[in-house]
């Protein structure tokens, strides 16, 4: 016998006295957000294969550019500094031959020395599907980023993300982007065409407009939790059947929790 899917729900609003909310609902008082992990990806991992291929030369010019310390072949290698918080650089690549290609690049503490361009990303593309950064503030984020994307995550990084540069990435299927302040005119501009994402953060990064009257059905989890987003829960939200976790806190939104949501079994 199937069992019914378990939601976690996560409601906190901020609001103004002269617009009272029109039925009181889980929490009035300022509240720390709760703390979500996205659902982990069901879909299985290939085993990592050893490979003595070198990254394709291309590939390599365009990694040298990053101005990263590189070994002969950087593939599966950690690149720290010795300061006290390393910069760290995490490339991981295919096992292709003759040339191996860059599959994820994910980098920690960035130093002032790095410096990502778009024309290197290009050079990485279309084999690089995964890109992190975490605690790069001063670091410049790229105008463009690659389309071949399907992983993009970027905390405490870059003095601001582009919405439009974020709606080009229309393969992702999961994308993180937490204190990190982004530009757009709503949400919906940089979900629109990304058909294929399950997994969505974008939280603490002064997002504004309502949230949207329709999401794409395949997603699992969603934090928009710690931004400026007002206006009601649209019911379709109840439609998205997968949905496992739901995190509207700190935002200004207005009205009733939607009668269908209390339908299903939730963690509140």
């Amino acid at each position: 016998m199937s069992s019914t899917p378990r939601l976690s729900l996560y409601f906190c609003y901020r609001y103004s006295s002269s617009q009272p909310l029109s039925t009181p609902l889980l929490s009035l008082s300022p509240t720390p957000s709760p703390t979500i992990s996205p659902v982990p990806r069901t879909s299985p991992t290939p085993p990592r294969t050893s490979s003595t291929s070198p990254l394709d030369p291309k590939q390599l010019t365009a990694f040298e550019s990053l101005n990263i310390p590189t070994l002969k072949n950087p593939c599966d290698h950690h690149h720290p500094s010795s300061s006290k918080k390393p910069p760290t650089t995490v490339v991981t690549c295919d096992t292709g031959s003759p040339f191996r290609l860059v599959t994820s690049l994910s980098f920690t503490n960035c130093s002032s020395d790095l410096s990502i361009s778009s024309t290197a990303l290009k050079a990485l593309s279309p084999s690089l599907t995964s890109l992190s950064f975490h605690n790069c503030p001063s670091l410049s984020a790229p105008p463009h980023l690659p389309d071949s994307l399907h992983s993009f995550s970027a905390v405490s990084s870059f003095p601001r993300l582009s919405g439009l540069s974020l709606a080009r990435l229309v393969n992702l299927t999961d994308i993180t982007v937490s204190s990190v302040p982004v530009s757009t005119s709503g949400l919906f501009v940089i979900l629109g065409n990304m058909h294929d994402i399950v997994s969505l953060t974008i939280s603490h990064a002064n997002l504004s407009g309502n949230i949207p009257k329709s999401f794409h059905s395949n997603l699992t989890f969603i934090d928009l939790s710690d931004n400026l987003i007002k206006g009601p829960i649209p019911t379709s939200i109840t439609l998205l059947s997968s949905l496992k976790a739901l995190n509207l806190s700190s935002n200004l939104i207005s009205g009733e929790i939607p009668d269908s949501i209390g339908s299903r079994k939730l963690n509140v």
